[in-house]
């Protein structure tokens, strides 16, 4: 029996050395219910999205971007990559009610991508119609592909702040700012604040968005706030949507808008104003001038300061040279004189909208330099234009009023964030917000 009992205690031993493998083995796969995570090698690698340029995968391609060039049309672009007439006939046909292939623009840019190969076969032509808008033209297949398509614009919301030295337009570029906010600060002030008379001094704060595509900025956006300090004095100006129409009211409620706009034109002096005793320079004489010259440019163009008919066209030799009439109510009546010529269409009976293009400055009749002379007849009788009050559009209507006063409060808080010209050590600027989802510009 004794001789049996070693190899006893050996099979013994084996066995306790496999179970302890097994075990362990098992513990290394399992805790408790839950499989442990595979090694890293064996986890399958994610591969990254492709990169598309209009819509399409850039690593399919070898793209050319070029732009067009003067007198250049679609079929000198494309008859240099060996695309066929015939090809080229049926995507402009294809284009009907898409795009018209007889708008390309010298300057624009387009793209050609063409085959990853050897023989490097033009597959997609893009037109770029504007920093936007693009046109795909499929150049190989049956369909002959023509579709419009736009490009991200992603908007980043901005604050801008200066001092007027100059000019508004010059207060603009001196803050490096986008010079278009000068015109459109213009046009929502356009019924409430002379431009041509602002003052040195003066200062302004604006809350708004700038549009960019692929980096870069493509211009100004929605103006929500801004707040203009004219002698001394603040006008406040917020965007709110009343009624699906968005329009900017003061601090009170009150539209902006009024029924007529402060001035016929933009970015110009007043070179002379109205007076009952003024040195004509031609008849070498004084007498009344009831109106208000803007010197500007021959062609800068003129606009109706507000909705009406035109009632009288026509031409002085020794007076306003080419002159037009507008009747905006049984009280309010204005004329447009030494025009060079008038727009298409202005003629006697016409109804003409606010801000319309009526016109252009010149110097026909009397005049010894190009300007417009503009005046403005209450009830028949001639009154100094820089001093009409016209009464103000419908206000926030009051269904609305708590609505619009939580915005107008929400705004103002931000506005009081922007740095004051002189002051911009006291305040704390807002910093830029992007909005994420895309825009469309008009």
């Amino acid at each position: 029996m004794k001789k049996w009992i070693p190899g006893i205690v050996l099979v013994v031993l084996v066995i306790v050395v496999v179970g302890f493998f097994i075990i362990r083995k098992n513990s290394r796969s399992y805790q408790g219910d839950i499989p442990v995570s595979q090694p890293v090698d064996t986890v399958a690698k994610v591969l990254p999205p492709p990169v598309l340029r209009f819509g399409l995968p850039v690593d399919s391609f070898v793209i050319e971007n070029k732009k067009v060039r003067r007198n250049q049309n679609l079929s000198d672009i494309l008859v240099k990559y060996g695309v066929s007439y015939q090809v080229i006939d049926q995507l402009a046909r294809n284009a009907k009610g898409v795009f018209d292939v007889r708008g390309i623009k010298a300057g624009s840019a387009y793209s050609m991508f063409l085959a990853n190969d050897s023989l490097r076969t033009p597959r997609y032509f893009v037109y770029e119609d504007s920093p936007v808008d693009y046109y795909t033209f499929q150049l190989t297949g049956d369909s002959l592909r023509v579709t419009a398509g736009q490009k991200p614009v992603i908007s980043k919301r901005k604050v801008a702040f200066g001092q007027i030295n100059s000019s508004l337009w010059n207060a603009m570029t001196d803050n490096n700012l986008n010079p278009i906010l000068a015109i459109d600060l213009s046009e929502i002030y356009a019924w409430t604040i002379d431009f041509f008379g602002v003052q040195k001094g003066d200062w302004f704060q604006i809350i708004y968005d700038e549009n960019y595509v692929d980096g870069n900025s493509i211009g100004v956006g929605t103006i929500y706030a801004a707040r203009f300090n004219h002698m001394g004095d603040d006008y406040y100006a917020f965007n709110f949507d009343q009624d699906g129409r968005t329009d900017y009211f003061d601090e009170d409620g009150k539209s902006l808008r009024k029924a007529f706009l402060k001035a016929p034109l933009k970015y110009s002096r007043i070179s002379s104003r109205f007076t009952n005793s003024r040195y004509h320079p031609i008849l070498r004489i004084r007498r009344p001038h009831h109106g208000v010259d803007y010197a500007a440019p021959t062609g800068t163009p003129v606009h109706s300061i507000g909705d009406g008919v035109i009632t009288r066209r026509g031409y002085q030799a020794r007076g306003g040279g080419n002159y037009l009439y507008i009747k905006h109510n049984s009280v309010y009546t204005t004329s447009y004189m030494h025009l060079s010529r008038f727009a298409k269409g202005m003629h006697p009976g016409v109804r003409v909208k606010q801000g319309q293009l009526i016109a252009y400055v010149g110097m026909t009749g009397l005049a010894t330099g190009p300007h417009l002379d503009f005046r403005v007849y209450k009830n028949g009788t001639a009154v100094d234009p820089l001093k009409v009050k016209a009464p103000p559009v419908e206000p926030v209507k009051k269904d609305n009023l708590v609505r619009y006063e939580q915005h107008r409060d929400s705004l103002m808080d931000e506005l009081m964030t922007i740095p004051i010209p002189g002051q911009e050590s006291e305040q704390i600027p807002v910093a830029d917000v992007i909005h994420s989802t895309p825009v469309k510009v008009q």
